[in-house]
């Protein structure tokens, strides 16, 4: 990468996160010296880019808290490669967010101008991802899952206890692990106050509960 195309790189890198990114991390992102990086920052700021140092633990280069970004300017091919990754993210049940996950590639043609739309739809053709499917999953069960995680909510499920009998839990997410086939849920049992793990193809029945409903683990 020369060094106009690393500028601009290194702009959008800040502009991504408005939070402190070192000049150690920032080197070792784009492949060169902590010195070529204070050089980079330093070219920036002298065009106008209002970058500010904060010391100390968590700290770093980041914009100014003031400063209105512009509105993103994708490539067609950033938003080529977006799309391609997210439609097999969807066809192949990557992640169980299909919902959020297509509202953000809405959005993410949407900032396209009409003549990079057109270089969109030929460079997806080209571009083909093979992979193996996870394990399917109750459209009911995805959307409450996509509901109760994204909105900090309380699920309610059914989850068999063995091959002939299931059983209902009142559960609260803490995280989720995407392994290739499978979807696990980390959660606690918020009727026994112990930590347990799910598989999301296996659960049968999966309801949201209302905010507030129960208080957070």
């Amino acid at each position: 990468m020369n060094r106009k195309s690393r500028l601009f790189a290194l702009a959008e890198a800040l502009r991504a996160r408005r939070t402190g990114v070192t000049a150690e991390q920032l080197a070792e992102r784009f492949g060169v010296t902590v010195r070529t990086i204070y050089r980079d920052l330093a070219t920036l700021q002298d065009a106008g880019l209002p970058l500010r140092a904060d010391r100390g633990r968590g700290g770093g280069y980041a914009l100014d808290k003031s400063y209105q970004l512009p509105p993103i300017n994708l490539t067609a091919r950033e938003a080529a490669l977006l799309c391609a990754l997210g439609k097999m993210a969807i066809e192949q049940r990557l992640v169980p967010f299909v919902d959020t996950l297509s509202s953000g590639l809405d959005k993410v043609r949407g900032a396209l101008t009409t003549s990079a739309q057109r270089e969109l739809l030929t460079l997806l053709d080209q571009l083909q991802i093979v992979g193996v499917p996870a394990l399917p999953v109750s459209p009911a069960v995805r959307r409450a899952l996509e509901t109760a995680w994204f909105e900090d909510r309380a699920l309610r499920i059914t989850y068999p206890k063995n091959p002939y009998r299931a059983e209902p839990r009142l559960i609260r997410i803490r995280n989720l692990v995407l392994d290739r086939g499978v979807t696990l849920l980390n959660c606690v049992d918020l009727e026994i106050g112990q930590d347990r793990q799910f598989r999301l193809d296996k659960i049968a029945t999966a309801t949201a509960l209302p905010p507030g409903t129960l208080p957070s683990a």
